[in-house]
């Protein structure tokens, strides 16, 4: 089935686009533990998700554009909250392929001469404008730059049968969030000569092709709508003004 793009019809003049990074954020995924309710769509605080995802982009001064990536059936929908909630910055809506990179690379289309882009899961409505603003700063001496957060909970290493092998060191380990900055010349190279498939967020294909990464500080609060259990919690921290 051909990938299907929507330029969306607001005057150009009116577009906030103060900032250097474009943004894609990836919708385009299946909800299997929502229990059949779209991540994205779910409300917080009687907002949908994907809402509150947008806006934080929008509010960014360091954001020029988003480009939404999302299911062909979600963009009417999309449209609408764009119109209601003046999220003046949308200004791509396309649809995903069959695995989160091929979604990436469905985005990356949409790009024009710039040289970096914040790519972002959509069901990370409460990413903070601290946290956008350190990635993009980082660009600027790295291929690509991932927020994250140290691990707090012991670690165990178990084997197939779930006996534990050993308890694993966590002073050098880290939770990975999104957005994740990127080169867009080098990020597009190593998606050329890299397996994408096998990873799971775009700083994994980078470091595959030898790249350079670099890791900023990440936010605790900066969750990912999963199960109806981060609905509460996300919906905890807004409510407390976070």
């Amino acid at each position: 089935m051909p990938k299907l793009e929507y330029k969306l019809d607001f005057a150009t003049e009116n577009l906030n686009n103060t900032g250097k990074f474009p943004a894609i954020i990836v919708a385009a995924g299946s909800s299997v533990r929502m229990g059949g309710i779209s991540k994205q769509f779910a409300t917080l605080c009687g907002v949908p998700a994907i809402v509150h995802t947008l806006s934080a982009f929008e509010n960014s001064p360091e954001i020029s554009r988003i480009i939404l990536v999302t299911k062909e059936e979600f963009v009417n929908e999309i449209q609408l909250l764009k119109d209601k909630y003046m999220i003046n910055k949308l200004s791509d809506i396309v649809t995903g392929g069959k695995t989160r990179q091929d979604s990436v690379r469905n985005g990356l289309e949409q790009l024009g001469a710039e040289e970096y882009v914040l790519i972002h899961d959509g069901a990370r409505p409460l990413v903070s404008n601290a946290v956008i603003s350190r990635v993009c700063a980082a660009l600027i001496e790295a291929d690509g730059v991932i927020p994250a957060v140290k691990i707090k909970d012991t670690i165990k290493k178990v084997d197939e049968k779930g006996f534990v092998i050993k308890t694993v060191a966590r002073e050098n380990l880290y939770s990975v969030q999104t957005p994740q900055g990127v080169n867009v010349k080098k990020y597009r190279a190593a998606m050329e000569n890299t397996d994408v498939s096998l990873f799971t967020d775009d700083a994994s294909v980078l470091e595959a092709a030898g790249l350079s990464v670099k890791m900023v500080e990440g936010d605790y609060k900066n969750i990912k709508i999963t199960t109806p259990d981060d609905i509460i919690i996300a919906e905890q921290y807004l409510e407390r003004g976070e």
